[in-house]
């Protein structure tokens, strides 16, 4: 049974991650630690699963017993020195840069079975592919097929859904729901934390306070977002009555409170100043009453973020945005599909899926490049890989007000806050922020250059389940045209007019369940 104590994290520059958490993990626990971007949700994992992966840029206080338990972590993003290995000597070494060690040839057995386990054909150890030729999907599998080899009584995962198709999504809940071990998961897939998740810690960072606060709740994802938005609605009104109800009683107070104070300055008779003295008197103690009578604290949440694209990124109906007819998509020699036809008009919502490695990225590259020197529309484009459109070298507000022909400090900043950067992070290098806050930057960014047509890969692969209504929200009251790959089966119901699937001959018009 893994049981954490009193457990505290601050980051050393002073930000509090963690406050006094104590949990008890038991057998049959799905945790989901969910919150913002940048709240330490990782760190938590790291620091459960060995401290000192996180001695170097947190200071931490409290207890992690484990119990002699073996603890399985898998880390949010594969270590791309495995690309160059083979898929049997990732199952055979310790690291990437080690030579295989010819004794654990036998393990292979166990590997074959577990990899079957998990729905993979073990003939993909005999096979001569590279780490870095899989797709997401069978990465994510085959990471969880090493660990289980190793027995473990309970998993760590860390944004496990990154990269994986709707396919592979579907086989992860099953997973960790049929798991017979518990595990702690971060996750911003509503989807799948509505399907999984028994037990939630939602890990905030409370700026007006500074400080960290945690919310602990046994029962479902969904069930938990209901309690806390009837809890935040509730407090806000009974401290709104309880707000009037002091201001109604405090004025009536002050006016008889200075009728007394007046008749104590005009009358001299010494009986009625006495009898006035005595009103006074009460009057003071009532309002020491009033002032003990408010009960409800205002409820200190963590700040939502909010923007939207304004009037001017607003498209006809009807208007060409493209009409693509492709006899092929490749990558260099490999041919990924054929005969792709795409026709968008007007401010429609497209939304594109496809298994892992079909050519979703490709195709969206390719609608970029020829939609880039159309005269009449406006293009942004978010790509699956950051690092496209951002230089990590560069400013935040550089990058914010470069090509603007106005530049309103003042309504930049603004928009800032909205997203929950502070002045330090504002002036701060772009490489310094988490892939959640790129995300909302390159957003912010569309919206304050006005673009009418969006290009988004996985617009919210790196956003926090709580962020992602308002983002879906902000995207489905846009009124520019947008062409989008992804997974987040929310999303692309709540967002997208029409989805197709990518398939090897072409787009096919579909449905979401």
């Amino acid at each position: 049974m893994l049981e954490v104590r009193k457990l505290t994290i601050e980051t050393t520059n002073g930000k509090p991650l963690v406050s006094n958490l104590d949990f008890v993990l038991n057998n049959e626990d799905k945790m989901a630690i969910i919150g913002e971007e940048g709240n330490g949700k990782s760190t938590l994992l790291k620091a459960i699963n060995n401290s000192k992966e996180i001695e170097k840029y947190c200071k931490l206080s409290g207890e992690v017993l484990k119990n002699n338990l073996i603890i399985g972590y898998l880390e949010q993003s594969l270590n791309p020195n495995w690309d160059s290995n083979l898929v049997y000597e990732y199952f055979l070494k310790d690291s990437p840069e080690e030579e295989v060690n010819i004794d654990r040839y036998e393990n292979l057995n166990d590997v074959a079975k577990e990899l079957s386990k998990i729905g993979v054909s073990p003939k993909i150890l005999e096979s001569e592919r590279l780490i870095g030729t899989l797709s997401g999907g069978e990465k994510v599998k085959i990471q969880i097929a090493k660990l289980l080899t190793h027995l473990p009584d309970v998993l760590l995962l860390d944004e496990p859904t990154n990269d994986l198709d709707i396919e592979t999504l579907e086989w992860l809940e099953g997973f960790i729901v049929n798991s017979n071990i518990p595990i702690i998961f971060v996750s911003h897939d509503e989807t799948l934390l509505e399907g999984t998740a028994n037990l939630i810690l939602h890990m905030e960072y409370v700026k007006s306070q500074k400080k960290a606060r945690h919310t602990l709740q046994r029962g479902d994802y969904k069930s938990y977002v209901e309690s806390r938005t009837t809890e935040i609605s509730k407090r806000e009104q009974d401290y709104g009555r309880e707000k009037r109800e002091y201001e109604e009683a405090k004025q009536k107070l002050g006016h008889r409170k200075s009728i007394v104070r007046s008749a104590q300055e005009r009358i001299k008779d010494s009986s009625v100043r006495r009898r006035l003295n005595k009103e006074m008197h009460v009057i003071k103690a009532r309002e020491k009453v009033i002032e003990g009578s408010r009960k409800t604290q205002k409820l200190e949440i963590e700040d939502p973020i909010y923007f939207s694209f304004d009037k001017d990124s607003v498209l006809p109906n009807g208007k060409r945005i493209i009409e693509l007819h492709l006899n092929e998509l490749s990558i260099g020699d490999r041919v990924l599909a054929k005969d792709i036809e795409l026709g968008v008009y007007g401010p429609t919502k497209v939304g594109i899926i496809g298994t892992n490695g079909v050519g979703k990225t490709t195709l969206l590259r390719e609608i970029h490049k020829r939609l880039s020197n159309v005269e009449d529309i406006n293009v942004g484009y978010m790509p699956q890989n950051y690092s496209e459109v951002l230089n990590d070298k560069d400013i935040v507000m550089d990058y914010l007000v470069s090509d603007l022909e106005e530049i309103d400090f003042d309504r930049i900043s603004a928009f800032i806050g909205r997203i929950k950067l502070n002045w330090d992070e504002m002036n701060g290098f772009i490489g310094e922020l988490s892939y959640g806050q790129k995300a909302k930057l390159i957003l912010l960014k569309m919206m304050l250059d006005k673009k009418n047509v969006l290009l988004l890969d996985e617009p919210t692969r790196n956003l926090s389940a709580l962020s992602n209504p308002v983002i879906r929200e902000v995207l489905k009251d846009f009124e520019g045209c947008i062409i989008g790959i992804s997974h987040d089966r929310k999303y692309l119901k709540e967002v997208c007019d029409v989805v197709y699937r990518l398939e090897m001959d072409g787009l096919k018009k579909t449905a979401i369940k």
